[in-house]
Order: C-alpha cells, then sequence, then structure tokens
C-alpha cells in the first residue's frame, strides 16, 4: 500500500481522528507524529514525516470536494451482499510460514467454498463461515484461540472498475459514523471491498447503505 493509502485507511478506522478531520479540528502535523509508528511498522521502512502531513492534507481537502459532489453518492451503481456468521482467522507471518499452506487450503475447499483470503502487510486473513469443522483446521497451531475473532458479518461492495475504493470505503465509513455504526475492518479486493462489522450492526448498515444507492439511482 502507499502512504496516502495507508493514511486514509488508519484515519477511517479511528472514529474520534476520523471526526476531527471532518470538523477540520485537528494538527496535521501531530496527528503525523502519531500515525508515523504504525506506518513504519506496516511498510517495514523509514518514512519522512512531511511525507505524511502531505498525506494527510490531501485527504483532507478531498472532504471538501466530497461535499460539492454529494448529490451524487460514491456508490451509484454499487451492488451489495450481506453475510453473517462471519469469523476473522488472522495468522502472522511467521505462523504462515511454518504452515502446510496447500494442505490448509484443500482443507478450507472440502469445508467450504464460501471464504476469503488476504494477505496484508504483517498478517494474512482468512474470512469465513464461523463452524467448528474450520477451526478445527488450525487446532496445531500454537496459541491457535487468539486467531479467532467472532460475532461478525460482512457486506461485499462490489462497485464499477473506474471508482476509487479508497473513496467509497470513506464514504461508507462516513455514512456509518453518523448512524452510531463502526466499521471492525475493510478489505479490499480486485472487483469489490468487504466490509466487516459487528454482527448485531450488520442488518442495520445494509439497509442504511442500500437506502444511498436507491436515492441516487
Amino acid at each position: 500500500m502507499s502512504i496516502p493509502e495507508l493514511v486514509r485507511e488508519i484515519i477511517t478506522r479511528n472514529r474520534s481522528i476520523y471526526d476531527c478531520m471532518k470538523m477540520d479540528l485537528i494538527n496535521y502535523t501531530a496527528l503525523a507524529v502519531k500515525i508515523q509508528p504504525e506506518i513504519e511498522r506496516i511498510l517495514g521502512s523509514t518514512v519522512n514525516l512531511n511525507t505524511i502531513v502531505v498525506a494527510i492534507k490531501r485527504y483532507a481537502d478531498s472532504f471538501e470536494i466530497k461535499e460539492n459532489i454529494r448529490d451524487e453518492s460514491v456508490l451509484k451503481n454499487a451492488r451489495l451482499s450481506l453475510t453473517d456468521g462471519i469469523m476473522d482467522i488472522k495468522f502472522s507471518m511467521k505462523d504462515f510460514a511454518e504452515m502446510d499452506t496447500m494442505s490448509i487450503l484443500d482443507k478450507f475447499s472440502k469445508i467450504t467454498n464460501n471464504y476469503e483470503f488476504f494477505r496484508m502487510s504483517d498478517s494474512f486473513r482468512f474470512l469465513t463461515e464461523d463452524i467448528e469443522s474450520i477451526r478445527q483446521i488450525f487446532e496445531n497451531v500454537p496459541n491457535n484461540e487468539s486467531m479467532f475473532s467472532t460475532g461478525l458479518a460482512k457486506i461485499r461492495i462490489s462497485i464499477p472498475n473506474n471508482q476509487n475504493q479508497s473513496d467509497v470505503v470513506s464514504y461508507v465509513a462516513e455514512i456509518l459514523h453518523d448512524n452510531g455504526i463502526e466499521l471492525v475492518n475493510a478489505f479490499f479486493s480486485q472487483d469489490s471491498i468487504i466490509i466487516i462489522l459487528n454482527e448485531k450492526d450488520a442488518s442495520r448498515a445494509y439497509e442504511i447503505l442500500h437506502s444511498d444507492i436507491v436515492k441516487i439511482s
């Protein structure tokens, strides 16, 4: 991921920072100092503070632009699908290197085809159905209980190829923030975005996003 993309992702996932930026109440340099260690950890290299400040400033400027185009939602022509009962399985690069990857994927395919696999900067993630037979695939991994996050749901947002994925995530996060719903995570695939929410919020989040699409169709 690029530095501007990481800045957007970090800000979008932190509601207090996001809201302060929307209201122009945040010091860009202070924020850059705060998030610099996380960006450097993800990228695995030193990042100039001024580069982060510039990325924050550009992201802040985008809020003003979005206010001017609010009549046309970035969700125009998007398609949604909701799946509940989701489990997020996270394991480190080290754990992954020690696993028999082909064997794990083969076991997954025999249980279900309904899973997503993502490579992150510092880890690997499976999003899949929360069923015991899938947990058993990882029973020999040390400290495997900490790998599982449960009680989740996912909304897949399929968007046109010319739509900017970061803009969509920012827009979705803003709509849901305004309605008191927090994103747990967001993942990008080639032609869609998958947002992860607490299962209790998922149906309402789906209705909010669906209403936004219908409103501008």
